[in-house]
């Protein structure tokens, strides 16, 4: 029986591999990822820390084709091959593909070792100033504008009992409706929005709902944002 490993990989700056991650993806059968050109290239610039001369083989893995994968991928494992599951950017499965393969992993026995590494989420949180004992990670809002505003009412009453620091990522192209809509339901609020982590644009901002509407409707946004807050119940 082989091994599944789960390993982080940059969210931007390259130098933020691991040592650990680099072994090992130079070591296994395989790796399964979102992209393989972009996966392709990560590798292409990794040669230079290792003495390998040649990158391991790419499967792609995403969600589109997981459901497909995933018993292709089981029956490697079971003949006793080792995969590394990646995904674009950070830690695989957070917001990503993965969960599905790592659950069929845990019911066919098989072993998963997860190789830690760089997260957006938690990059945002430390650099944000809001409290870090206990915070509340909600992925991305739902697509359909009723959805995200149950969603985000769900969040609102989730507070009185948690008091925890809450967490989202949204894409750039529905970043001002999503802000429109917190805005409806949690009121004109202090948040954090941060995106282009540990890039050379990198923004942390802190303000008012209505300051990042203005902003970013004068300012085209671009890259992923993770957006933090603390309600006040």
């Amino acid at each position: 029986m082989g091994t599944l490993f789960i390993v982080a990989t940059p969210i931007g700056n390259l130098k933020d591999i691991s040592i650990r991650a680099i072994e090992n993806l130079f070591s296994v059968d395989a790796i399964a990822c979102e992209d393989t050109r972009r996966t392709g290239l990560l590798l292409e610039n990794l040669l230079k820390y290792t003495e390998k001369k040649e990158k391991p083989r790419l499967v792609s893995y995403y969600e589109q084709n997981e459901l497909d994968r995933i018993p292709e991928i089981i029956a490697f494992l079971k003949d006793g091959f080792s995969i590394s599951l990646v995904s674009d950017a950070g830690t695989p499965a957070i917001s990503d593909p993965g969960f599905k393969l790592i659950r069929e992993c845990v019911r066919e026995g098989i072993k998963i070792v997860s190789i830690p590494g760089p997260s957006s989420v938690l990059t945002a949180l430390t650099s944000s100033g809001l409290p870090t004992d206990k915070f509340f990670f909600c992925g991305y809002p739902p697509h359909k504008s009723g959805h995200r505003k149950t969603f985000f009412e769900n969040i609102l009453s989730s507070q009185h009992y948690l008091k925890s620091t809450v967490i989202l990522f949204e894409a750039p192209h529905k970043i001002i409706k999503t802000l429109g809509e917190m805005k409806e339901v949690f009121g004109d609020i202090e948040i954090v929005l941060a995106r282009e982590l540990t890039k050379t644009y990198e923004e942390v901002r802190h303000e008012k709902i209505s300051e990042s509407l203005v902003h970013f409707k004068k300012k085209s946004p671009k890259g992923e944002f993770v957006i933090l807050l603390k309600l006040i119940i």
